[in-house]
């Protein structure tokens, strides 16, 4: 046997794992050209297909000799593409939906930390609320209870994540990584990754964030206990201040898969004990109880499902209004 032939099937494997590489590359392309380019839907779809021939052609020419040509011509292509695409950056500076209006930033003085921007929207539909945006100060000192609130609105893998604080005078306020969306834009998974979102963090009362994903939107929440020692709690709530401030002077986007409501906290976890272990269920945020579970970090005595149903809060929130809210989710 030829060396040539010896070294046919190699050359076959290598154009086909790159020929899946190319197809990745154009479906990747035409994604961040449908959310990105600032041009009509008919221009952008345009110019789509014809990435998309451009694509064809050249996975077209991998599996014939003198295919150079075109490879070259879509390398060139590709590299003014990523270009462009390097060239978006997140803004502070936009139109934003009014519960995203501002982001919370916080002061700290020893002990004591006043938070600027707190939500406490008064809703009366999913969509439709009173708005109030307030200051208030706490004692770090005074922090009584860490828990983790998961919101499911579409089956039982994805949550929205958020950590409440507790504190000795009846207080709460949580702290959540939002999308921030613009005034006119609806939230979609996909555009998640392509650069369409930047990232909020606000911090709420319970009557606000909570209340609008129980009694408005009708989601299933979660509410569990997290076990930290007073010094951690209170080492958390610093790290969300200072993450909160610097997003509010250096703003970053959010990303569906690596910067999330969930990937947050993990990332704060960190900060506490850098051995703190990653997970799949870290990036299915709905599986969280589960990892918190298995590594002792619930209040709990119980098996996990046990741990779950006592969690679900939706018919003690349900069964009254704003009024002693915080109270009813926990009795």
């Amino acid at each position: 046997m030829l060396y040539s032939d010896r070294l046919r099937p190699i050359r076959i494997l290598l154009k086909v794992l790159f020929s899946i590489f190319l197809v990745g590359f154009a479906i990747w392309g035409s994604l961040a050209m449908w959310y990105q380019l600032p041009f009509g839907k008919a221009t952008t779809l345009s110019i789509i297909v014809g990435w998309l021939a451009l694509s064809i052609y050249t996975i077209i020419g991998m599996i014939r000799k003198g295919c150079w040509k075109r490879l070259g011509l879509y390398g060139l292509l590709a590299l003014a593409l990523l270009g462009w695409w390097s060239t978006i950056r997140p803004s502070l500076d936009r139109l934003w939906a009014p519960e995203l209006a501002h982001t919370v930033t916080g002061t700290i003085d020893g002990n004591l930390v006043t938070l600027h921007n707190v939500r406490d929207f008064k809703w009366t539909t999913a969509s439709q609320a009173t708005p109030q945006w307030k200051d208030e100060t706490y004692d770090l000192d005074t922090i009584t209870s860490v828990d983790v609130f998961l919101s499911y609105w579409t089956g039982p893998a994805i949550a929205h994540t958020l950590l409440s604080f507790g504190f000795a005078d009846g207080r709460h306020v949580v702290f959540s990584g939002e999308i921030r969306r613009e005034h006119h834009e609806v939230y979609s998974p996909v555009s998640g990754f392509f650069r369409q979102y930047e990232l909020a963090l606000i911090a709420a009362e319970e009557e606000d964030v909570i209340f609008l994903r129980t009694n408005m939107r009708k989601e299933d929440v979660y509410r569990y206990r997290v076990k930290l020692p007073p010094q951690a709690a209170k080492e958390l709530f610093l790290a969300y201040v200072n993450m909160a401030n610097q997003l509010a002077h250096k703003p970053e986007f959010y990303n569906t898969l690596t910067t999330n409501c969930t990937t947050i906290i993990f990332h704060m976890a960190r900060l506490l004990d850098k051995t703190f272990p990653f997970d799949y269920r870290i990036l299915l945020s709905g599986y969280l109880p589960g990892y918190l579970y298995d590594h002792g970090w619930l209040e709990n005595g119980a098996t996990l499902d046990e741990v779950r149903k006592k969690a679900f809060i939706n018919a003690r929130a349900q069964a009254g209004g704003r009024e002693g809210f915080s109270r009813r989710i926990r009795e």
